[in-house]
């Protein structure tokens, strides 16, 4: 779903790495990196990098692809097996060779370790950020409106601290020569040409030409490409693939351009109008203006192509998504149920499709849809156990519900997906008292007070009054409601890796800022119920 972080409810820290890598102050950027979350894209990545990724030998479960908001022609790996996209890279890739040719290369460095090597070069920097801090990702249901903040721009959720990204991703020419090569060969293997590979280096080198150094492409300030690259990668096409003019496979044109244009629709709903006239018949064009429609306020218009794209592919769960999502974010929450439930029905794995679902059920106003909603929602964060907002829900459907010991274990998991270990231990501790011993949630609720109490120093782990359960005097309750924001000492150094501290966290907004927006939770407007606690963070 595509977001704004002005009609967001809360900001959704998914964190991707673990290891603490440093960066450069002096060659930081003047923004952060906003990431965003859409099912349809993220599905469409996978299959276009699964091939690619067991050519290489690695695992594709493994591997974490992530959406970046930003027009730049850039992509990344980083902290491991993560691969990020800029959006402004995927709307300039005009076939999906040229995308997954990107793609094959970026997954060279990956199996080539080279992340790894840039981080022995620099570890010696001063740290500005910790890029798992930085690099989290956020799911929430939202939308984006013309006038926004001043622009049409696609929403998204900004990075804590900003990224020194030319210094840190800066590879070597040996490297970048490697990761062609090796991308090459994964093209190989699966019976791929590789002019894309080709025609999307000589865009990227023409494009660049003779810019200055602050307006040069962004891929080539962290990729060098020099002649003896683009001549390599020519001489394998012309003269050592046996796959130069082969095709993908006939989907893969389809969804790339669909794919294409859903971005402009959300990000250029303007210039998606004028790309993609009236016309201009094709399924991509007409999802493109029902996005763009609904972006600039044309909400009807917009519903009419989306119900048109829905009777000539009544099984596509994204067009429902689509239909669900213009419903939902104006304050018809109650219609858009039913699309959710189709989308779920045509894609079940997608937890995102889900946690919307839930997100609907509960914002429709009748108490008899609570426990579907707490199905679909236990569901999704299954599967994603990490996304902030599917547990903020469900605590919301639990306090509706009168489930106060799972509502406990629901803000605990909220809170470590937060990184905020104190709070996340409190209700941990206050879960597993009251929960059934030996149930599921006990069980994890157990685990979670292990896992952070043995992240805190000594000297903040719980003293327990042995009869009660609770803290001690001693120790700071957290109450269910607004958390403090000093329960950890800035940048949570204390903490330990993979946690990070207050400061480190964007600010939140708050939850319950009515029909044009996520609405409320519950009837309180905060989490709602008895055991909801004075409202919402």
């Amino acid at each position: 779903m595509f977001l704004r972080p002005r009609r967001l409810a809360r900001l959704i820290l998914v964190s991707l790495l673990s290891s603490a890598l440093a960066v450069e102050p002096v060659m930081a950027q003047d923004r952060g990196i906003s990431l965003v979350r859409d099912a349809e894209i993220e599905h469409t990545l996978r299959v276009f990098a699964t091939p690619i990724f067991r050519a290489a030998g690695l695992v594709p479960d493994a591997v974490t692809l992530v959406l970046v908001n930003d027009d730049e022609l850039n992509a990344f790996v980083a902290g491991g097996q993560n691969m990020f996209i800029n959006t402004g890279l995927i709307m300039a890739a005009d076939t999906p060779e040229q995308l997954i040719g990107v793609m094959a290369h970026e997954t060279g460095h990956m199996a080539g370790g080279h992340q790894v090597r840039s981080r022995d070069a620099i570890e010696n920097a001063v740290i500005l950020s910790t890029l798992a801090t930085l690099l989290s990702v956020a799911a929430a249901i939202g939308g984006t409106r013309r006038g926004d903040g001043g622009g049409a721009a696609m929403g998204g959720i900004a990075g804590a601290q900003e990224l020194g990204a030319r210094s840190f991703f800066a590879f070597s020419r040996a490297q970048e020569a490697s990761a062609d090569e090796a991308g090459l060969s994964y093209l190989e293997a699966n019976g791929y040409s590789s002019k894309g590979m080709l025609e999307f280096m000589e865009k990227l080198h023409k494009q660049d030409s003779g810019l200055p150094q602050t307006k040069q492409v962004e891929f080539l300030m962290t990729h060098p490409l020099t002649k003896n690259r683009i001549e390599y990668i020519e001489n394998f096409v012309d003269h050592i693939s046996k796959f130069t003019n082969a095709r993908m496979p006939s989907a893969y044109y389809d969804m790339h351009q669909r794919m294409r244009a859903k971005l402009y629709g959300f990000i250029h709903p303007d210039l998606a109008l004028r790309k993609y006239p009236e016309s201009d018949t094709s399924v991509a064009a007409r999802y493109a203006r029902s996005i763009a429609y609904y972006q600039v306020g044309d909400i009807n218009k917009g519903l009419k192509i989306v119900d048109g794209l829905i009777e000539q592919e009544p099984k596509n769960p994204y067009f429902y998504e689509l239909k669900g999502q213009i419903l939902f974010e104006n304050g018809r929450a109650k219609e858009a149920v039913d699309p959710y439930r189709n989308a779920v029905k045509y894609a079940p794995d997608s937890a995102q499709l889900r946690m919307a679902l839930g997100h609907a059920l509960l914002e429709a106003g009748d108490d008899k849809l609570v426990h579907e909603a707490i199905d679909v929602l236990r569901s999704s964060a299954r599967d994603e156990p990490l996304v902030e907002l599917t547990w903020l829900l469900l605590a919301s459907a639990y306090a509706r519900a009168d489930m106060a010991p799972q509502l406990a274990y629901a803000r605990a998991e909220e809170a470590l997906a937060r990184g905020d270990i104190r709070a996340a231990r409190y209700h941990a501790d206050r879960a597993e008292q009251m929960l059934p011993a030996g149930s599921p949630d006990w069980v994890r609720a157990q685990d979670i007070r292990v896992l952070v109490e043995s992240r805190l120093p000594h000297n903040m782990r719980p003293q327990l009054a042995p009869s009660s359960g609770l803290a001690s005097p001693d120790t700071p309750l957290i109450s269910i409601g607004r958390m403090p924001e000093d329960t950890l000492s800035p940048g949570g150094a204390a903490v330990g890796p993979g946690f990070p501290g207050i400061a480190d966290l964007p600010r939140t907004t708050t939850i319950g800022v009515g029909p044009s927006g996520l609405g409320t939770l519950g009837p309180a407007g905060g989490l709602g119920g008895q055991q909801g606690g004075p409202g919402g963070r």
